[in-house]
């Protein structure tokens, strides 16, 4: 098993950023893919982006393309998204997910969920 651990979330303006950070424990790393989701109140779980397990290859969710950055430090075992240009729709817990096979998209394909992170942004 891998235990996942994110921080970084917090309050903040709208057009503002935060690093999120996913700290991983247990296995080894890089044999995971990994990938962020997002839950706001009343929805359901959204895609927000994914990183193959060397780092080479990323896919972002629409709603956050070119805003968002998804990387890993594997010697860290360690995986961020940097997110820029905040915008109040993007309030949400954020929860970082590992996979142990292919990469994706659906949650329903993560194997390990972290707790969750709150970010806030006003408006």
């Amino acid at each position: 098993q891998v235990q996942l651990v994110e921080s970084g979330g917090g309050l903040v303006q709208a057009g503002g950023s935060l690093r999120l950070s996913c700290a991983a424990s247990g296995r080894t790393f890089i044999n995971y893919a990994m990938g962020w989701f997002r839950q706001a109140p009343g929805k359901e779980r959204e895609f927000v982006a994914t990183i193959n397990r060397v780092g080479s290859w990323t896919y972002y969710g629409d709603s956050v393309k070119d805003r968002f950055t998804i990387s890993r430090d594997n010697t860290k075992s360690t995986v961020y998204l940097q997110m820029n240009s905040l915008k109040p729709e993007d309030t949400a817990v954020y929860y970082c997910a590992a996979r142990t096979h292919g990469t994706g998209t659906s949650s329903a394909e993560y194997d390990y969920w972290g707790q969750g992170t709150q970010v806030t942004v006003s408006s």
